[in-house]
């Protein structure tokens, strides 16, 4: 049981991580799981290709992008508001090598695309056990994933490259960093490289533990490459954040995508 002063305690560090997974929202077969993975990343076909592969226009990636319908749990928002719609040039990393690492957290991306899209997801509420104590009532209330996910095509084997910056991230930055994003500071302790979803020409999955007003909380992020693009996915949980337990990635997201990026 959560005591009442770990969620006083956490009140900005909720606050912090609703700005970082978007803000409000209406909106593991990523097998993105805590245990420990061998930091590689997952490659479905090592045969280099005769030509690069072609970059998809923004038109192109607004098909492939999710909707509601890909779904079975949540709520996608397609139109995502502007305070979910982080830019890149927001977020700075005190180490320039964690920098891709912020970039996934803040819900931007790596490089510099030909052409991104955003959706937004926001997890199934929980309901609270039946004569739950107030705490507990809330941290029900709180324990749902939200995902600011972002597509980007990349032109001349940017996204290959985008991919190598993320994993040498994964292993330079595992004993943590910082970055801001805004006015806002994010403290990051350790980063872990975690079992990579399958099915994507390169995927990687991290779980990082973060800092949030003395509490230890876990973000995800799994980034998956098909072709000339990536699918960004960072994770976070409210009722994570203040209790410092585990929580599920939604993997469905990773397989709905990958299934319209064929």
């Amino acid at each position: 049981m959560v005591r009442r002063t770990a969620l006083a305690a956490s009140a900005a560090a909720l606050a912090l991580l609703a700005t970082a997974c978007g803000g409000s929202s209406d909106s593991d077969s990523s097998g993105s799981s805590d245990k420990a993975g061998d930091g590689k990343t997952a490659q479905a076909d090592k045969t280099p290709s005769a030509a690069p592969a072609k970059a998809l226009t923004a038109d192109e990636l607004e098909k492939a992008a999710l909707t509601q319908a890909d779904v079975k749990s949540g709520k996608v928002t397609t139109k995502v508001p502007a305070a979910d719609d982080v830019a890149q040039d927001k977020v700075k990393a005190d180490d320039e090598a964690c920098a891709p690492l912020a970039y996934l957290q803040a819900g931007s991306y790596v490089g510099e695309p030909a052409a991104t899209v955003k959706r937004s997801w926001l997890g199934d509420a929980q309901k609270p056990e039946a004569g739950a104590k107030p705490e507990d009532a809330m941290l029900a209330a709180l324990n749902r994933a939200k995902v600011v996910a972002t597509l980007a095509s990349y032109e001349d084997g940017g996204a290959e490259q985008a991919m190598k910056e993320l994993n040498t991230a994964a292993t330079k930055c595992a004993d943590g960093f910082s970055y801001a994003m805004g006015s806002d500071k994010v403290k990051i302790v350790k980063v872990a490289t975690t079992d990579a979803p399958q099915g994507a020409d390169e995927a990687l999955a991290v779980t990082a533990t973060m800092d949030a007003e003395g509490v230890k909380a876990p973000v995800k992020g799994v980034v998956v490459r098909k072709g000339a693009t990536l699918a960004y996915f960072p994770a976070f949980n409210l009722a994570s954040a203040a209790s410092g337990k585990h929580f599920d990635f939604p993997a469905e997201l990773v397989d709905a995508q990958l299934a319209k990026l064929k």
